[in-house]
């Protein structure tokens, strides 16, 4: 395809084709294949950081060494398959949140996206020569003001974007679960607050600061509705599942292919978090109160209370990864049952832009 009808998406210097940021889904949903390929596609790949190590054969022996060679290893095998914009998402959650944002710079990766708490400290790994953006995940304005402040007034760093991340979302969600069929917290809501709460950011400053808006973000006409919105690209992660450069198993993609919109459930994570989930025999066991018995390789996220934890999430993460859902879940956004086949990374993008051309124009402001 050659120019786009959608505009491009640019964070500081970098310009995607394409305003298109994949969203980084751990454990190994999405390493260098899926990112190389949306990257290629012209969208922001991503690269998920978290329980990476898992996936060698050390991962349980040396948890906090695997992590740390495996994310190099993944960047630069989808370095190798790419000029496009590759992002690495490390949950500030993460007891190696630290280890991980070294690696990713050293690797000089193009974007950090951090979320699962707030990154306000993130701008002090940065040195003179690196080039890495940083670009905080919130679910409000006042989120992305207080970290705008702090980041200014102590290290006098503006983050380079904003991705407000939804209710509709899947996986982790920043939301008390009271408040996830709040209207007042729907996306549509959040992301203008999020644009007005940074815009005395970008006049004291005089730069832009874009916002990326995700979370049930599903059609090419969802994009347009959102940029009209004066978002400045989106984030999308379950329509890349379906695809066949994702980096997870067969059986995984499937469990989209075939989920019913009945099936997608919120469950609360040992993490302390709600999550968006498919539902399966594994979590019907777990809401019965049964306990999935497992020995705790590391304590991976600060919030797990190990000893409370009905089974370990990153073990049951790990396992649908590889296809053994009767030993774990899927995460899923709320559209994942809109899913209906696998498709190319490209076809997807290609679709996208043309559900974006035909999209008719929103009311104007």
């Amino acid at each position: 395809m050659g120019g786009s009808v959608m505009k491009s998406l640019k964070i500081g210097d970098l310009v995607a084709r394409i305003p298109i940021v994949q969203g980084g889904m751990g454990v190994g949903i999405s390493l260098s294949g899926l990112a190389a390929a949306t990257a290629n596609a012209g969208g922001v790949g991503v690269i998920a950081a978290a329980g990476i190590g898992l996936l060698e054969p050390d991962g349980f022996t040396d948890f906090l060494g695997a992590n740390i060679r495996a994310l190099r290893r993944e960047i630069r095998k989808a370095r190798e398959q790419t000029k496009g914009i590759l992002g690495v998402n490390i949950m500030v959650a993460l007891t190696n949140f630290a280890d991980m944002v070294r690696t990713a710079i050293e690797e000089k990766i193009d974007v950090i996206f951090a979320g699962a708490g707030l990154p306000l400290n993130l701008p002090e790994y940065l040195h003179d020569k690196c080039a890495t953006k940083l670009v905080p995940i919130v679910s409000s304005g006042r989120a992305a003001a207080l970290i705008a402040k702090r980041w200014l007034d102590k290290y006098n760093y503006l983050p380079d974007a904003f991705v407000v991340e939804g209710p509709r979302a899947g996986g982790h969600l920043g939301f008390k679960k009271d408040d996830l069929g709040d209207p007042g917290h729907a996306l549509e809501i959040i992301v203008p607050e999020v644009i007005e709460a940074v815009k005395p950011f970008e006049e004291r400053t005089g730069r832009r600061i874009p916002v990326i808006a995700g979370g049930g973000v599903y059609t090419g006409a969802d994009i347009k509705k959102f940029i009209e919105m004066g978002a400045a690209g989106v984030q999308m992660a379950t329509r890349f599942v379906a695809t066949d450069e994702c980096d997870a198993s067969a059986d995984f993609k499937n469990s989209y292919v075939s989920a019913k919109e009945s099936d997608l459930e919120i469950i609360s994570s040992p993490v302390g978090m709600p999550g968006r989930a498919i539902h399966n025999t594994f979590l019907a066991d777990v809401s019965k109160g049964e306990r999935k018995p497992y020995s705790c390789p590391y304590h991976c996220i600060v919030t797990c209370d190990v000893a409370k934890a009905p089974y370990c999430i990153s073990l049951a993460l790990l396992n649908a990864q590889k296809g053994r859902l009767d030993k774990g879940f899927a995460f899923a956004g709320a559209n994942a049952y809109r899913v209906q086949k696998i498709v190319r990374v490209q076809e997807l993008v290609d679709s996208l832009e043309t559900e974006y051309e035909n999209a008719p124009d929103g009311p104007k402001a």
